[in-house]
């Protein structure tokens, strides 16, 4: 399987950021299906560096309550958000990714 399909977008986030400068740490979604050593090769095959730890947690989605409006009426239902698969990567020391050009520095 290729990075592509296990990658799906990179967290942005207050702790996160915090994470990345202090402990060289970053956090991706990736698919619900991947286990940690396919996740650590999508991520060195992407951004070419090495990863020293995988961090992996699935996150429930959230109930919602939504209000439509249709005819006139207004009508209230509830639903469910997605169920996600969180990533968080440790690198090695002395490099680091420019997640936002998806680039990489050493």
């Amino acid at each position: 399987m290729s990075y592509q399909k296990i990658i799906i977008r990179p967290l942005f986030t207050e702790k996160m950021s915090r994470l990345e400068e202090e402990e060289q740490k970053y956090a991706f979604q990736v698919m619900k299906g991947v286990n940690k050593i396919e996740i650590k090769r999508a991520i060195e095959e992407k951004f070419e560096i090495e990863v020293e730890n995988v961090a992996t947690m699935n996150c429930m989605g959230k109930e919602k309550n939504m209000t439509i409006r249709s005819g006139g009426r207004t009508i209230r239902t509830q639903g469910n958000r997605a169920n996600w698969k969180k990533a968080i990567i440790t690198i090695k020391e002395g490099q680091t990714i420019d997640l936002l050009r998806g680039e990489t520095a050493e």
